[in-house]
């Protein structure tokens, strides 16, 4: 791509709330050439809204392989280009993965333009230690792999933040019951629009909220993490499949090895017996031990 490419933008947008867009997004979303929107008609309220007019294009999970192309021919004609999703940051649990990691490769000016963020936002009023958190987004929809994900996470001494459709919710909050034991969480609900709706507790507490309740609206679950007297949960199961994920993410296999060990608290030696059962994908320096 040439040195006079045009620069792709990442701009966060309102999560509910219109007013929730920064100053810098709204003139980002003015002086770019083209809008690359996960849905046009929802992206349009916005520009509508604060009386933008800028050209959108529709990029989502069902156009993004064919669309990319394009817009990667768009950014080296010199033509700027501001990627947005519905709501919150792009490329995050949401369409746009694709074009920023071939428009990186192709040697394109990229910047973000922060904005609101549904995950902070959520973790900002549950209530709970949320010093550090895991993102999962959203679980497996096959009851076996969901199961099989949930203990992976289960040990997690930190916070655990989650998407979840309206629809599955209390089936959620059963499996992450069953599976997690006891723990607090939150369920925040329309997070900056007007029916905005959190509820705390424990798994019954809100099993009962929701089901006398049927929820609408986009959902986002916090869950406290496992208390430290409760680490007896990292059993070798848990202890392998946390070595896969950290392997299959590309980690080292030495670091994996001391991550888990201090995640754990098991020996090191013992999670190194466990990581030799473990094999990793293929791949340069990742057999280390």
């Amino acid at each position: 791509m040439p040195d006079d490419s045009g620069t792709l933008y990442l701009v966060g947008t309102p999560i509910g709330n219109l007013e929730d867009v920064t100053l810098r997004a709204l003139r980002i979303l003015r002086e770019v050439d083209l809008i690359a929107a996960e849905d046009t008609r929802v992206t349009r309220k916005l520009l509508s809204h604060y009386e933008i007019h800028t050209p959108t294009v529709s990029l989502h999970r069902h156009n993004e392989r064919q669309r990319t192309p394009e817009l990667l021919g768009h950014l080296a004609a010199g033509r700027s280009l501001a990627l947005v999703s519905d709501a919150g940051m792009p490329a995050v649990s949401d369409p746009g993965g694709r074009l920023a990691a071939q428009a990186v490769q192709a040697g394109c000016p990229l910047q973000v333009v922060p904005g609101p963020s549904a995950v902070l936002a959520a973790l900002t009023v549950a209530g709970l230690e949320t010093d550090r958190f895991a993102f999962e987004g959203f679980l497996p929809r096959k009851g076996v792999q969901r199961r099989e994900r949930l203990e992976q996470l289960a040990a997690l001494p930190h916070a655990l933040v989650l998407f979840e459709a309206p629809g599955r919710l209390v089936q959620t909050l059963r499996d992450l019951q069953e599976v997690l034991g006891k723990r607090r969480a939150a369920v925040v609900r329309e997070l900056t629009k007007r029916f905005e709706e959190v509820v705390r507790g424990d798994w019954d507490a809100l099993l009962d909220h929701f089901t006398a309740r049927p929820p609408r609206g986009e959902l986002v679950v916090v869950v406290e993490g496992v208390s430290r007297p409760d680490r007896a949960v990292w059993n070798d199961r848990h202890v392998s499949g946390e070595l896969e994920r950290m392997l299959e993410q590309g980690i080292d296999r030495r670091e994996a090895i001391r991550l888990v060990a201090s995640l754990s608290g098991r020996p090191r030696r013992e999670v190194y017996s466990l990581a030799l059962q473990v094999r990793a994908p293929s791949g340069p320096g990742r057999e280390r031990l």
